[in-house]
C-alpha cells in the first residue's frame, strides 16, 4: 500500500518512544519534526536519527510549540508527570489536528500498578484540555519502543482508541507505516484499557527479565 507522506511532529521526541517511532516513520517516507523543551536537545535527537540512515531524512527539530505550530499531526510521548502542563502549552498550536498521545499514566516508584486518572484516562485528560476541536486518539502504549530504532519485527499489536473514525483511521495507516499491526479499539474511553495494560507489560518484563511483553489480538484474519 501506497504511504500518503504527513509532517509530523513528535513532542518530547527526544526519548526512545519518540526516537522509535520517528525512525519508523522516516523510514515510511513521512517528515518528522522533533520537539522539545530544549532545542539542543532536540537538534542531538535530530541528528542521531539521521545519522541511522545512509540517505538524507526529512527530519528536523524545534521548540514543542514550534513544532506543533509546524505539523499535520502531532504526537505526544512525555511522562505522565508533565502530561497536563505539556497539554495547557501547545494547546493553540493543536486545534484542527489530529493529537495522537501516547501518554501513560505512570506514578513512579510503582509502575507496575495501574492508575486511573480522574478524568478516566490520559486520553480523555487531554481532550478535556485540548477541547472538541482536536482529534484526541490514543495509541502506541504497549509498544517496547526501544525495539523500534532496530529493524526488526515487532509482534506486539496496537490499539487504537478516540476520535472519529476516519481520524482513527489515518492513525492506523500510521500504525501500519511503522510496520505495527493496529486495530481500532473504539471511542477515547477505552483507551485506559491500553494505558492500564503497560503497567501489567512492565509488570511481567520485571518478571521474565525481558523487554518484550506485548499483546496480540487473536481470533481474526489478518
Amino acid at each position: 500500500m501506497a504511504v500518503t507522506p504527513r509532517t509530523i511532529a513528535i513532542l518530547g521526541g527526544t526519548g526512545k518512544e519518540g526516537k522509535g517511532l520517528a525512525y519508523r516513520w522516516l523510514k515510511a517516507g513521512h517528515t518528522v519534526i522533533i520537539g522539545s523543551r530544549s532545542i539542543e536537545k532536540a537538534q542531538t535527537a535530530s541528528v542521531e536519527l539521521s545519522s541511522l540512515f545512509s540517505h538524507v531524512v526529512p527530519v528536523t527539530a524545534n521548540t514543542n510549540d514550534h513544532a506543533a505550530d509546524s505539523a499535520e499531526i502531532v504526537v505526544l510521548t512525555v511522562p505522565y508527570e508533565v502530561h497536563i502542563p505539556m497539554l495547557e502549552s501547545i494547546k493553540n498550536q493543536v486545534q484542527g489536528k489530529i493529537f495522537i498521545d501516547v501518554t501513560v499514566p505512570l506514578v513512579p516508584p510503582k509502575v507496575t500498578k495501574v492508575q486511573i486518572p480522574s478524568d478516566g484516562s490520559a486520553g480523555l485528560e487531554a481532550k478535556k484540555i485540548l477541547g472538541e476541536n482536536v482529534e484526541v486518539v490514543s495509541a502506541f502504549q504497549n509498544i517496547a519502543y526501544e525495539h523500534l530504532l532496530n529493524d526488526e519485527e515487532v509482534t506486539c499489536d496496537v490499539l487504537v482508541c478516540g476520535g472519529t473514525k476516519p481520524a482513527r483511521a489515518t492513525v492506523l495507516e500510521l500504525v501500519a507505516d511503522a510496520g505495527l499491526q493496529g486495530w481500532d479499539a473504539g471511542p477515547l474511553e477505552n483507551s485506559i484499557v491500553a494505558e492500564g495494560l503497560t503497567s501489567i507489560l512492565i509488570g511481567l518484563n520485571k518478571q521474565f527479565g525481558t523487554t518484550n511483553a506485548g499483546i496480540k489480538i487473536t481470533g481474526i484474519t489478518r
